[in-house]
């Protein structure tokens, strides 16, 4: 039977300054900050200083000791980051250029001093460059010229902080006769509820000659099969199965797969795996609006309600299978049902990809390659399909993957970044996209779409970024204009767009010690990446609010209402329109590092108001007010019908008109309610609210700039793990940010809003010593303009 040893222990990491202990799997820098030879990256400017890391070449050294008792001995690196060469006792067992792949050795007999001499990402990259040629890109970093995850070269949220190191486990397999090289599971559906998993297998023989056969099983059904030289195929029919739903739709059964690869009934190698019966169909039919983009599972249409996801750490070996859990568990909390791993990353573990298939989070995959023009001759070429043949078959187990796209951004980088002109006619990677990729996913995964690119409109028949065709991402809001235009257009999916707004004041505190804190405070602007980042951030504000001109607290507290704003305002909007708008993907769940971004949780894992805004805007049911229109948003299975209360209201607090009228939403359908026009409210000093079934929406015709909002009253009063607001004014926007009472403190609500007589108890977990005049000093909402 074959037997894998981790090779864990006795690691060191040499350098020009001499050796230290090694962690494996890890990287450079988390051996150097464990060493206590680098400060943290994270704090202050540290991360200036560190450029030097990505810049020199690293040794790290372990001692393979000898094995028998099998008839071949392999060294298996699930993960080497990046440009390497292995050696044992001096002898070169291979070279290595793709972070995004594993490698295999064969060292049967061998032992000694093993060696893994990896070359500056840095000096590789600039290599290929001197020999394929420049090639555009929207940063000036070298990421487009290898196989690594783009954005440790930084990005316009992370820092730069070039990696290298052994990033995933690495163990010896002793095995005899053959082994299990590679199992492909084509899972489908069939009628009447017959789940079929079909195995391909190949293996790797010792023993050409020897026969081979293998026996697999799935939800209590059996079968085998005989192999003829390094293939088979074993097919298993299981009646009745349970189908595998997105969150919110049904359950997720998962089943577990097991073939073993046997010699004359003596067992050789084992794969285990779970599965799920679905189906995925991908509808980009062209209709009167344009060209749709619409995800079907097991035949029921959705409106996906998605998030970004970054690498959750700039150093990805240091994120546990908990971290996974966690995150994508708080995304599950907020109504995420569908997660899309960006293109500036990695191929994820196996534990997010589990944690998605139990979650019920659909996964939208990113080929690698992001935001540049990536060449498409040698060496790159080669590794483009070997790291997509691999991750391919890796990853097909998981019900949770539904979608395979080619790029992010660079489809329509090409036609609008100036790229063509300054590429004349050389390579920039459209063979990826359109060739290689949607090749390798046809053969080896149909049972899944594959789309080029996002944005995409489906052929250069249309504008790559079209709204009306496929999907869109929406950057004009934010760099340039107000999160109002969003409601200019109905984009068909809209796969990024987004506003920022700086980390969790605890946060702040923890990444910039002994700074004083202000909006444009060395620290602050050091952990703002985006081109301009304040200057939009000042801009965006300004067109809503008064600046708060010195004043960090009500400037942190205001930039969390935009951001919060903004998201909502592209919500509500694309989702009252389905199904011609068929999906929004916030741009983002998660960061890296501490930063002022457009995340919703924050580097240190705090949860900013938009991410309780998400779980509003991203709930089964919503409320939302265009004008004199009431959309009702229904996402259940069930018809959603009743009345809802309309009030049109002064800011004093008096009630000028109210009206009941009835609604009726089918199932997994939006319904239209007009606003009677006596209940339209009129200049600043009014605004409308909609009750129904315990949801609310208020619109103010005005912005906040221009309303004479009161001086907020409200009585707060603490409990165990509650603090309870009751107002006696109108009180919007009121926000309790727990990390001011405790960095451990967390609140389970963000922005809310109460008219006179309302109450609302927060939850808040962390917090040891409730006191209410501390409740009152972390609680903030609109006031009076200054």
């Amino acid at each position: 039977m074959l037997q894998a040893t981790p090779l864990t222990e006795g690691w060191i990491l040499r350098h020009e300054g001499g050796e230290l202990p090694a962690v494996v799997p890890g990287c450079v820098h988390t051996d150097l900050l464990a060493a206590g030879a680098i400060p943290d990256p994270f704090l202050g400017r540290n991360e200036t200083d560190l450029a030097w890391v990505g810049r020199r070449d690293w040794t790290y050294e372990t001692e393979l000791p000898p094995v028998d008792g099998h008839e071949q001995t392999d060294l298996v690196f699930d993960g080497l980051d990046t440009v390497a060469e292995i050696l044992l006792d001096g002898q070169l067992l291979g070279r290595t250029r793709n972070m995004h792949r594993s490698y295999r050795f064969d060292v049967t007999g061998m032992a000694g001093r093993l060696a893994v001499r990896f070359v500056s990402a840095y000096a590789e990259a600039e290599a290929v460059r001197g020999k394929l040629g420049e090639r555009p890109a929207a940063y000036a970093e070298p990421y487009q010229y290898l196989r690594k995850m783009a954005c440790s070269f930084g990005w316009d949220w992370g820092p730069t902080l070039v990696t290298a190191g052994i990033w995933r486990p690495v163990r010896i397999e002793r095995w005899s006769t053959a082994r299990i090289a590679r199992v492909r599971p084509l899972v489908t559906v069939g009628e009447q509820g017959l789940g079929v998993v079909e195995l391909a297998v190949e293996v790797e023989r010792a023993r050409v000659e020897a026969p081979l056969r293998v026996e697999a099983s799935v939800g209590g059904v059996r079968a085998s099969a005989s192999l003829d030289g390094t293939e088979g195929v074993v097919r298993l029919e299981v009646p009745d199965v349970g189908l595998w739903w997105p969150r919110g739709y049904g359950e997720q059964p998962l089943y577990d797969v097991e073939l073993t690869l046997l010699h004359e009934d003596r067992p050789l190698d084992v794969w285990r795996r779970r599965v799920g019966f679905r189906t995925v169909e991908l509808d980009r039919a062209a209709d009167a609006h344009g060209t749709g983009f619409t995800l079907v599972v097991n035949g029921e249409r959705l409106f996906a309600r998605g998030v970004n996801w970054i690498p959750d750490d700039v150093f990805p070996s240091r994120i546990t299978r908990e971290r996974y859990r966690e995150r994508l568990g708080q995304a599950a909390a907020a109504g995420v049902d569908l997660v899309r791993i960006w293109g500036g990353g990695i191929y994820e573990s196996e534990d997010f990809y589990d944690a998605c298939d139990e979650l019920g989070l659909l996964v939208w995959q990113d080929f690698p390659f992001a935001c540049a023009a990536y060449p498409e001759e040698q060496p790159l070429r080669g590794e483009v399909e070997a790291e997509a043949r691999e991750n391919v078959v890796r990853l097909m187990p998981h019900p949770s993957l539904v979608l395979w796209n080619g790029n992010n951004e660079n489809l329509w980088g090409f036609r609008d970044w100036g790229w063509e002109a300054r590429l004349a006619g050389d390579s920039w990677g459209e063979g990826y996209y359109l060739g290689v990729l949607p090749r390798v996913v046809a053969e080896l995964d149909p049972t899944r779409p594959y789309t080029a690119g996002s944005p995409w409109s489906g052929s250069w028949e249309h504008h790559p970024n079209d709204p009306a065709h496929g999907t869109h991402h929406s950057w004009e809001v934010w760099n340039r204009e107000d999160y109002a235009e969003y409601r200019r257009e109905v984009p068909r999916f809209v796969a990024e767009f987004g506003w920022q707004a700086p980390p969790a004041y605890a946060t702040l505190a923890r990444a910039l010690p002994g700074e004083v804190l202000a909006a444009d405070s060395p620290g602050v602007l050091h952990h703002q990446k985006a081109d301009d980042g304040n200057g939009k951030l000042r801009r965006g504000l300004e067109r809503h609010f008064a600046f708060p001109e010195g004043d960090f607290d009500r400037w942190h507290y205001l930039m969390q209402v935009n951001q919060a704003r903004a998201v909502a305002a592209g919500i509500e909007h694309w989702r009252s329109h389905w199904p011609v708008c068929a999906g929004t993907v916030v741009w983002q769940l998660n960061d890296c590092w501490p930063v002022t971004s457009w995340a919703a949780i924050d580097g240190d894992g705090r949860e900013k108001p938009l991410y309780h805004e998400l779980r509003r805007l991203y709930a089964d049911r919503l409320l939302t007010l265009r004008g004199r229109v009431l959309a009702v948003v229904n996402q259940t299975a069930e018809e959603w019908a009743g009345a809802v209360r309309l009030r049109r209201m002064s800011v004093a607090g008096t009630v000028i008109g109210e009206a009941d009228v009835e609604f009726r939403a089918g199932r997994r359908a939006v319904a239209e309610v007009s606003v009677p026009r006596e209940l339209d409210p009129v200049g600043p000093k009014e605004f409308l609210v909609a009750d129904a079934d315990g949801l609310r929406a208020v619109h103010f015709p005005v912005a906040d700039r221009e309303i004479p909002y009161p001086q907020p009253e409200f009585d707060v009063s603490v409990a165990p793990g509650a603090v309870t607001v009751t107002a006696h004014t109108l009180v919007r926007d009121l926000l309790l940010q727990a990390d001011r009472l405790d960095p451990a403190a967390r609140a389970d609500r963000g922005l809310v809003t109460l008219l006179p007589g309302e109450r609302v108890t927060i939850g808040v977990s962390g917090w040891k010593t409730p006191d209410p005049d501390a409740a009152r000093s972390a609680l903030y909402c609109m006031e009076p303009s200054r």
